[in-house]
């Protein structure tokens, strides 16, 4: 059944929260990431919103929690921000609009990674709305973005729009900032260093 909710979740890679490496990220609250990992907040119906900058391991403490829900005996969705709203709009004009609709609204938990890397436009902004307007206090979402709060407009191109989802986001929200020197690009360049250090074998033909 586990590994039935874990292949109906589309993760695109499955990580747990065991392979996280939190020392490397001492701001992030340790103790409100494994609290949150026995997921009674998606019972609860309660949002989480991880915020920072690239490659500071938003996206892998979005799967940990969901992989974590889905061994709790959920339903959970995993959706790239931008992917999603291509969906969305393709489903708006081959007309099932609804029934998409209806499925990322049924998930107990949908988790939507990547808000803020691409502007959307309008008619994209309006339908991402609609599913975080049906999922208020019916379900639990989970957003990763790389943009603060008072940025998010850039992304959605209304004041109006973003205040109205913001509000509905942030009522019953965890936020776990993520700030902090990018992961990939730490291990990047510790690995440059390391092939730097090596010393250069010659061999003679």
């Amino acid at each position: 059944m586990v590994d039935r909710r874990i292949k109906a979740a589309k993760f695109p890679t499955v990580k747990s929260l065991d392979s996280f490496d939190f020392a490397a990220f001492p701001d992030l609250n340790k103790a409100l990431v494994m609290e949150l990992a026995r997921s009674e907040y998606v019972e609860r119906r309660e949002n989480i919103i991880a915020v920072g900058n690239s490659g500071t391991g938003k996206s892998h403490i979005g799967l940990g929690l969901g992989l974590a829900a889905c061994q709790k005996g959920l339903s959970v969705g995993f959706v790239n921000a931008a992917a999603i709203v291509h969906e969305l709009i393709e489903a708006r004009d081959e007309k099932r609009l609804l029934r998409l609709q209806r499925q990322l609204a049924a998930y107990k938990l949908l988790i939507i990674d990547e808000l803020g890397f691409i502007p959307l436009s309008q008619t994209g902004a309006e339908l991402l709305f609609e599913v975080f307007s049906q999922r208020y206090e019916r379900g639990s979402t989970i957003v990763t973005s790389n943009l603060p709060f008072d940025e998010w407009t850039s992304v959605f191109g209304s004041e109006r729009l973003t205040g109205a989802l913001l509000d509905r986001l942030t009522h019953h929200v965890h936020i776990l900032e993520m700030n902090g020197e990018s992961y990939r690009l730490n291990q990047s360049k510790r690995r440059a260093r390391t092939a730097k250090a090596e010393p250069q074998s010659t061999h003679q033909e």
